[in-house]
């Protein structure tokens, strides 16, 4: 299927312009407004709730750009469209570039042999190559199943290797089938500490988010980095709303932990269509999902889910973790771009942002929408994935 022309599209610096000058106070003001807009949003706004915030990307421009309710209960905080959330696994596509610039520059191959490049990496994975990680088609486990449920000290990327090794076994022979995994995404930040020659954090700061302009985006370490406009994580109980912003498995930065606020993932957006960090066959690759030995398409590339909506490419990933829920979905042909950021567990973000999406998308060959509720993602039937 071919990909629209994208030499037209402005810089990420201009993204960036372009968030700054929309402003906020409050609901934040918008350059497009749809009635409709504000009362998707209404479980989010309000002077005691946890926030979100909200940006549509359209055809270059940013034509909505809101946020709601709050990024911090006790201090009355209001939640901006440069508030900065735990991004969760959205964070999976920076992890991802980040292996493509390797291999781009020749440091790195898809089909190499992690046990090959990443000492310590358990034995029993040899078969495992960069290409299955970032498919989610390695068979390894989750590491989170080894981690004690009464865990106090945090678990950080270095630690998955050592959980990993209390295994014996993958899921599925490596690159016969598909099941999401964080351990994937955490073994891949290792390789580019290793194979970079720097921090994970560093490289991202450095190789991703300063060359286009997402100056305050940060894979954040508790006692070395800071968040400078954080938003925190709450989960609701019988009482309302409390605090939960950090969990044992929070420090592990390669599958989860990068904050960024809605008005720098514009200047995100805007690098991909423009091929600032990647080149266009190297971008498509990874919104190209992979295909397992029965023919049958995996649904995820590199960092991304990949399906069809109404016979349109729709791309997409979800970020639930501690206090945090959040949703991307993108359709290149059209576009088109959405993004909802949240700090409370819970929810389907994913569901306001295809109702957004449906503000823009033009009709279907039927003339016609399927309820956002009712179109299928395909992270709610890919093994645990959800």
């Amino acid at each position: 299927m071919p990909w629209p022309s994208l030499a037209d599209r402005p810089s990420a610096a201009l993204f960036v312009t372009l968030t700054l000058l929309a402003g906020c106070t409050g609901a934040t003001r918008s350059t497009r407004q749809p009635p409709a807009v504000d009362a998707l949003f209404s479980a989010h706004d309000g002077p005691e709730v946890p926030g979100a915030s909200v940006v549509v990307i359209h055809e270059g421009r940013v034509v909505l750009d809101r946020a709601y309710g709050l990024a911090e209960l006790d201090s009355r905080t209001r939640a901006t469209p440069e508030t900065q959330y735990r991004l969760a696994s959205l964070t999976k596509q920076f992890t991802a570039t980040a292996i493509l610039l390797l291999v781009q520059e020749g440091k790195l191959r898809y089909d190499d042999r992690v046990v090959d490049v990443l000492p310590g990496f358990p034995a029993y994975l040899r078969e495992v190559r960069i290409r299955h990680l970032l498919h989610h088609t390695s068979g390894i486990w989750d590491y989170e199943a080894f981690v004690p449920e009464n865990q106090r000290v945090q678990v950080k990327d270095r630690d998955v290797l050592e959980l990993l090794a209390r295994a014996d076994r993958t899921y599925f022979p490596p690159g016969s089938a598909v099941r999401y995994s964080n351990s994937g995404y955490a073994v891949l930040a290792l390789v580019v500490e290793h194979v970079g020659g720097m921090p994970f954090a560093r490289f991202l700061r450095e190789r991703v988010f300063a060359p286009i302009g997402m100056h305050s985006a940060v894979a954040y370490e508790a006692g070395i980095s800071t968040v400078p406009r954080r938003a925190y994580g709450y989960v609701a109980d019988a009482q309302g709303f409390r605090p939960r912003d950090q969990s044992p498995t929070s420090a592990v930065l390669g599958d989860g932990g990068i904050y960024a606020s809605v008005a720098e993932l514009v200047a995100w957006d805007a690098a991909m269509d423009a091929h600032t960090l990647v080149g266009s066959d190297t971008q498509k690759l990874a919104w190209t999902p992979a295909v397992l030995p029965d023919g049958a398409s995996a649904r995820y590339g590199f960092g991304w889910f990949i399906d069809e909506d109404e016979g349109r490419v729709r791309l997409s990933h979800h970020g639930e973790t501690c206090g945090f829920t959040n949703a991307i979905v993108k359709y290149p042909e059209q576009r088109l771009t959405v993004i909802v950021l949240t700090n409370r567990a819970g929810g389907e973000p994913w569901r306001l942002a295809q109702r957004l999406a449906d503000l823009w998308l033009p009709p279907a060959a039927d003339g016609r929408h399927a309820p956002a509720e009712a179109r299928a993602w395909p992270f709610e039937t890919m093994p645990n994935a959800r």
